[in-house]
């Protein structure tokens, strides 16, 4: 079977506070939107965003390889999201991992790539 594309749906209550999410924290390209339905094109994925949610948080499966993950958090900060577990540097190991909610109550992640 030949895939035409992948694309990851999330609910949202606040359709255009979604998609600013998305569009100003991820560097997103908004490639539809409308009340009911929205796409955002991150990093060469879709994400789709339906109406319907009620902000209630949900566990996505959704990670994003960021370069800077204490940037990355500040910004989910500004624009409405939380950081659930800050990102850690330890004395064997740079911080590589945040858990963090977007605007909507989807629960993300925030990774940078591990040094070997």
């Amino acid at each position: 079977m030949r895939v035409e594309r992948l694309k990851y749906i999330i609910w949202a209550k606040d359709m255009a506070r979604a998609v600013e999410f998305y569009k100003e924290v991820f560097d997103g390209e908004v490639v539809r939107q409308n009340e009911v339905v929205s796409e955002v094109s991150v990093a060469g994925s879709t994400v789709g965003i339906h109406c319907g949610g009620e902000s209630e948080r949900t566990w996505t499966g959704m990670a994003f390889q960021v370069g800077d993950l204490f940037e990355g958090c500040a910004l989910i900060k500004s624009h409405g999201g939380q950081v659930l577990r800050e990102p850690i540097d330890t004395p064997e190991e740079a911080a590589h991992l945040a858990m963090c909610v977007d605007s909507e109550g989807n629960e993300i992640m925030l990774t940078k790539a591990r040094q070997h």
